[in-house]
C-alpha cells in the first residue's frame, strides 16, 4: 500500500495527583480547550474533552504517527506547565487510562464525556474508572490502581 491509512479513536482519563481538586472551573474550559490545542498539534484530532475538578476526559483520533504513551505524555506535560500559571501547585497523576472504541460510537462518547459533572453526581471517579477497566475486559491491580 502506497500510503499509511488510520481510524483509530481513544477515550484517555487521568487525574490531578492525588485526585486533587485542582481543575476548578474557572480554568476548566482554557485547559480542555488547551489540551484540545496540544492533541492537534499533534496531528491527533480532539472529539471531545470534559472532566470535573479531579480529572479530565479525552476522545480523539489517533494521528498514524503518534503512540498513545507519547500522546498522553504530551499533553499531561505542556498542559501541566499551561495549569501552573493559574494553579501553582497543578500536578497530574503518574498514570492514565486509554481505552478504544469505534466510530460508530463516537456520539455516545461525546455525549458522556460531555456531561461529566452531571455524572459523577451519581458516580465516583473510582467506580468510573473501575466501570470502564472492567467494559474494556483490562486487568488491574487495585494496589496501584489509587496510588
Amino acid at each position: 500500500m502506497p500510503q499509511s491509512l488510520a481510524a483509530v479513536y481513544v477515550h484517555l482519563v487521568f487525574s490531578t495527583k492525588d485526585r486533587a481538586p485542582l481543575i476548578g472551573r474557572e480554568i476548566r474550559s482554557d485547559l480542555h480547550a488547551y489540551l484540545g490545542g496540544i492533541a492537534k498539534n499533534l496531528g491527533c484530532q480532539p472529539l471531545g474533552i470534559g472532566g470535573t475538578e479531579d480529572h479530565v476526559h479525552i476522545l480523539t483520533r489517533l494521528s498514524k504517527t503518534v503512540a498513545i504513551a507519547g500522546l498522553v505524555r504530551d499533553l499531561k506535560s505542556n498542559a501541566s506547565s499551561w495549569a501552573k500559571g493559574h494553579v501553582p501547585n497543578f500536578a497530574w497523576q503518574a498514570g492514565y487510562g486509554a481505552f478504544s472504541f469505534g466510530a460508530g460510537a463516537l456520539a455516545t462518547e461525546q455525549r458522556y464525556v460531555a456531561n461529566q459533572e452531571e455524572h459523577h453526581k451519581k458516580e465516583s471517579f473510582k467506580d468510573e474508572l473501575r466501570r470502564l477497566l472492567r467494559e474494556s475486559g483490562t486487568e488491574w491491580d487495585e494496589t496501584y490502581l489509587w496510588d
